[in-house]
C-alpha cells in the first residue's frame, strides 16, 4: 500500500504487508470490481460506500459454511432502519466454528492460576476432533431436555473449556446464549436471568482467583432461589465439577460428566452420517444476548450471522490470524472479550483460556506465553499499566519470540505504554489499541497487519464500519477537532435490538424495549448510530485514512481499572438497600439520593468511582454506613463496583426535566469550572459550588498520593 509522509515515524512497520491478508483482499476487489484501489483507505472508503457489495465479498474471500443467496442489504438505507441483512440466508455461528475437525491439532488448552494446595496444575487440552465429539453429545443432551431454537441457555461459570462447549452446543441446535461471569454477584445475575428466563444454566463448582479457591455453588444456589422466588422459575443446572473437595451440592443438579454421558447414549441431533445436524436459522437469528455496561436492565441482542461475518473480517481480512496461530485474552465469561475470543475457532486456531489472577504472580502469563508459543496476546489497559507500574519487563526473564500481535482493550491505551510495549514486552510486534463494545461485540476501530503503529492512537477504522466524529449539533467535526463517534451507514453486527425481541414477550415490553433501543443509538443524533465515545480521528498517514485516540466516555458509563459498568449498577443497590420504606426504621440511616461519576487518575490512565449521597433528615453519614454501603455494592455487584470515596452532599443537581446530571459533575471534580455548565438546564444549578470544592479536594488527594 503506497504510503504519505508521517507526522512521526512508527513504532512498528509490518515487515510483510505487501503479502497479508488485507492487501489481497484490496487486489481481490479491484480485479473483480474494475477499480484502482491502492491504500488501505481507498479500500476502507469503498468498503463504507459500498456496503453491499463489500459485505457480500467479505462473505465469499472468509469462506462462510452456509447459504448466502442474492440480497444482501439496501444499500441506500439508514442505521437507524437497522436493515435485514442476507434475507435469503441460512448459516449456523457454531457450525462455523467448528469446520476444522483435526485430531492433532488443539483447539483449546485451558490453564489455571497455581494455588498453595495445587502449584503447578496442568493444563487441560482439546483437538478440534475431541471437541466436535463433546458438542456433539451435548448437543444430544440438550435436545433430550426438549430444548428448541429460541430457548434460552444461561452460563454462570469460570473461563473453562466446558463453557464453550456448552455456548456451541446451544447455538448449535438455534438456543440463545447468556454469559455472566463467576466472579458477579448473586444479586446482578439475578437482575439479568430474571428478565432472559434460561431453561438451562451451566455453572462451576469452584473458582480461583488471586491464589485461592472460592466456592461457587453457595452463589449458585442463592442465585436459583432467586430465581424461583421472583419468577417461578426452576432451570435445568448442570454443575461443571473441578476436582477440589467443595461442598453444597444439590441433589436436583445434574454433574457435566453425567450430562455428557446421557447425551453420548441417546444420540439426538445427528444426521445419517452421525454429524451433528446443525439448525441453520436466518442471518439475523439471535445468537447470544450481553448486558450493557450502562445498566444491569439493558438486554442486547445480537444476530448470529454478524456476530460470524464481522469476526471472520476481523481476524483473517484485518489481523490476518491464521490456523497456526495460539490465541490468548485475558478475559471473564461475561466481558464481550469472551465471545470475541471463542469466536477465533472459526479461524482453525488454538485458543487458551485462563481462570485466575493475572497479576498476583506477574510472571505467569508470560511463562504461559512461552510454554504455549502464544502468538496473538490479548489483554486490557489496565493489565499493562499496573505492569509498568511495578516495574515488571517480560523482556527480561522470558523468550517471547513466538509473539506476532498484542491487543489492548477496555479503556484507551496511553501513550507511555505504547512505549514500554515495544521497550519492555517486544521490540518487533503489532501492538494494536482496540476499540467498540459490548453494544456491538465487535470492533469500530482496531488492527490492519498491512498498517504501521503510531504512538498512542488506534490503528484504522475497520473495513464497513463507516464511523465519524460529529459536533453536538451534529456537524462532521473539522480535521484535528475531537467529537462523538457516530457510525452513519449501517453494518451488520449491529443488534437485531434490546430483549425482548418480538415473539419473545409481551407486545407492551417488545415496544418498550423496542423504543429504549432506539432512545440507546438513535436519539441523539437523527438517523445516525451514536456510540458515546469522544474521539479523535488523526490525520492519515501511511494510507490509514487516520488513526483513532479516545478521550473516554461521553455519557455516564464508569471504567475504573478497564471494568466498565452503569451508574444505575450502583443506583439500583441504593435503592434496595438504603431508601427509606415501611421496612426500614426511621432512626436507620437512609438515603435519599445519590450521584456517581467517575475521577481521573494516574494522569487520565484509569479513574476511581465517587459516590456522593443525599441523606434524608439531618443525619450525617457515619464511618459505619460508609462500610455498610461498600459492603452492599460489593456483595450484591462486584469488588469492582465498590466507591473509592463516599461524600454527603446536601444536594443532588438535576435537570429541568428531572434527569441526574452525571456529566457536568463528572467534569466539575475533574477541574472543569462551573461556568462551563449551562445553569439554565438545571433545577437547582446553586449545589454545583458544593461540588466545585470537593473537586479541588479530590484532586489534592490524588496529586498528595502521587507525591508519597
Amino acid at each position: 500500500m503506497n504510503t504519505e509522509s508521517p507526522v512521526a515515524p512508527p513504532l512498528f512497520v509490518p515487515p510483510d504487508a505487501i503479502s497479508s491478508h488485507c492487501v489481497a483482499f484490496l487486489k481481490k476487489v479491484n480485479e473483480k470490481y474494475g477499480l484502482a484501489l491502492d491504500s488501505y483507505f481507498d479500500l476502507y472508503q469503498w468498503s463504507t460506500d459500498r456496503i453491499d457489495l463489500f459485505w457480500e465479498t467479505v462473505w465469499d474471500d472468509v469462506a462462510i459454511v452456509g447459504y448466502k443467496g442474492q440480497d444482501v442489504v439496501d444499500n441506500n438505507t439508514l442505521p437507524a432502519v437497522n436493515p435485514p441483512w442476507f434475507s435469503e440466508a441460512r448459516i449456523n455461528w457454531a457450525e462455523n466454528m467448528l469446520t476444522c475437525r483435526s485430531a492433532d491439532k488443539f483447539a483449546l488448552i485451558q490453564a489455571t492460576e497455581p494455588t498453595s494446595e495445587c502449584p503447578n496444575p496442568p493444563h487441560q487440552r482439546v483437538t478440534y476432533a475431541e471437541l466436535y465429539v463433546l458438542v456433539a453429545d451435548l448437543v444430544s443432551a440438550l435436545l433430550m431436555l426438549g430444548l428448541k431454537p429460541g430457548d434460552r441457555v444461561a452460563s454462570y461459570s469460570s473461563n473453562c473449556i466446558e463453557n464453550v462447549i456448552a455456548c456451541l452446543a446451544a447455538t448449535a441446535i438455534g438456543c440463545i446464549w447468556v454469559s455472566a461471569a463467576a466472579d458477579f454477584g448473586t444479586q446482578g445475575v439475578l437482575e439479568r436471568f430474571e428478565q432472559i428466563q434460561p431453561r438451562v444454566i451451566f455453572a462451576v463448582d469452584a473458582v480461583v482467583y488471586n491464589g485461592k479457591v472460592h466456592p461457587h455453588l453457595p452463589k449458585l444456589q442463592s442465585l436459583l432461589s432467586g430465581l424461583s422466588e421472583r419468577c417461578s422459575l426452576n432451570p435445568v443446572v448442570i454443575v461443571i465439577q473441578s476436582a477440589r473437595n467443595v461442598s453444597g451440592w444439590n441433589t436436583d443438579w445434574v454433574s457435566w460428566d453425567t450430562f455428557i454421558s446421557k447425551g453420548k447414549s441417546s444420540s439426538l441431533g445427528r444426521t445419517s452420517e452421525g454429524q451433528i445436524e446443525w439448525c441453520r436459522q436466518s442471518f439475523d437469528w439471535p445468537l447470544w444476548i450481553l448486558f450493557s455496561s450502562g445498566t444491569t436492565g439493558v438486554p442486547i441482542v445480537h444476530r448470529a450471522g454478524g456476530m460470524l461475518l464481522q469476526a471472520k473480517k476481523e481476524f483473517v481480512i484485518c489481523a490476518d490470524l491464521r490456523p497456526e496461530d495460539v490465541f490468548f485474552y485475558y478475559t471473564t465469561t461475561g466481558w464481550m472479550m469472551w465471545n470475541f475470543l471463542v469466536s477465533g475457532l472459526s479461524v482453525g486456531c488454538t485458543l487458551v483460556l485462563y481462570d485466575g489472577s493475572p497479576l498476583r504472580e506477574p510472571s505467569y502469563l508470560w511463562h504461559l506465553v512461552d510454554e504455549l508459543q502464544i502468538s496473538i496476546f490479548g489483554t486490557s489497559a489496565k493489565y499493562l499499566d499496573q505492569l509498568s507500574r511495578i516495574g515488571y519487563k517480560p523482556r527480561d526473564h522470558h523468550n517471547l519470540t513466538c509473539l506476532r500481535h498484542i491487543y489492548s482493550t477496555g479503556s484507551p491505551l496511553a501513550h507511555a505504554l505504547f512505549d514500554y510495549v515495544y521497550e519492555c514486552i517486544h521490540p518487533n510486534v503489532l501492538l494494536a489499541s482496540i476499540t467498540g463494545g459490548t453494544d456491538i461485540c465487535s470492533l469500530f476501530g482496531g488492527m490492519c497487519s498491512a498498517l504501521p503503529v503510531h504512538r498512542g492512537e488506534i490503528q484504522c477504522r475497520m473495513l464497513g464500519m463507516a464511523i465519524e466524529t460529529f459536533t453536538q449539533d451534529g456537524h462532521n467535526c473539522q480535521a484535528g477537532e475531537a467529537g462523538e463517534l457516530v457510525c452513519v451507514r449501517p453494518f451488520p453486527c449491529m443488534p437485531i435490538g434490546f430483549w425482548p425481541l418480538p415473539g419473545f414477550g409481551t407486545d407492551e415490553n417488545v415496544q418498550a424495549a423496542a423504543e429504549r433501543f432506539r432512545l440507546s443509538y438513535f436519539a441523539e443524533y437523527k438517523n445516525m448510530w451514536y456510540h458515546g465515545d469522544h474521539v479523535l480521528i488523526t490525520p492519515s498517514q501511511h494510507g490509514n485514512g487516520g488513526g483513532l485516540i479516545m478521550l473516554g466516555r461521553s455519557d455516564g458509563v464508569l471504567n475504573p481499572g478497564g471494568i466498565r459498568f452503569g451508574s444505575s449498577e450502583i443506583y439500583n443497590v441504593l435503592e434496595t438497600c438504603f431508601s427509606f420504606s415501611e421496612e426500614r426504621s426511621a432512626n436507620d440511616a437512609n438515603i435519599e439520593d445519590a450521584l456517581v461519576v467517575a475521577q481521573s487518575v494516574e494522569g487520565g490512565a484509569d479513574e476511581r468511582v465517587i459516590l456522593f449521597v443525599k441523606l434524608c433528615g439531618k443525619q450525617a453519614l457515619s464511618i459505619e454506613m460508609e462500610q455498610k454501603i461498600r459492603s452492599e455494592i460489593r456483595s450484591r455487584r462486584s469488588p469492582r463496583h465498590v466507591p473509592a470515596r463516599i461524600i454527603q452532599v446536601d444536594d443532588i443537581p438535576y435537570t429541568l426535566n428531572g434527569k441526574r446530571v452525571e456529566i457536568p459533575v463528572k467534569k466539575i471534580i475533574n477541574g472543569a469550572h462551573i461556568s462551563s455548565v449551562n445553569s439554565a438546564t438545571l433545577r437547582n444549578p446553586e449545589c454545583l459550588a458544593q461540588f466545585a470544592s470537593i473537586g479541588e479536594m479530590l484532586r489534592k488527594e490524588i496529586s498528595m498520593a502521587v507525591k508519597r
